[in-house]
């Protein structure tokens, strides 16, 4: 069984930067790709980002240039840089790992099969 545990959330004011982490246990990190996805208050749950076994990365529009996800297979973790955090970016953030070795970098939620339990990141304006 994987059990997968984000870190980090918190309050920040726009413009602040956030850093969070999800830790695997029961499996290793090492040949399959994880994403950050997130939901807001009556939305769907989005796709944010995503790196796959090689570090391939793949972002959502929105947060080019601002997020930056990186992996650390020896330590078994997965972590999202956010800078220049937005009003607009306050939602529940959820680490997903798939479960297809070497595969391809995905935003498609439906790859995601181990997901954590969330944490809110709240930015005020």
């Amino acid at each position: 069984q994987v059990h997968l545990v984000e870190s980090g959330g918190g309050l920040v004011q726009a413009g602040g930067s956030l850093r969070l982490s999800c830790a695997a246990s029961g499996r290793t990190f090492r040949g399959y790709a994880v994403g950050w996805f997130r939901q807001a208050p009556g939305t769907e749950r989005d796709f944010v980002a995503a790196i796959n076994w090689r570090g391939t990365t793949a972002y959502t529009d929105s947060v080019k240039g601002r997020f930056t996800i990186s992996r650390d297979d020896a330590k078994n973790t997965v972590n999202l840089q956010m800078n220049g955090l937005k009003p607009e970016d306050t939602a529940v953030y959820y680490c997903a790992a798939d479960n297809g070795v070497f595969r391809g970098v995905s935003s498609f939620r439906d790859r995601y099969v181990y997901w954590g339990q969330g944490t809110q990141i709240t930015v005020s304006a």
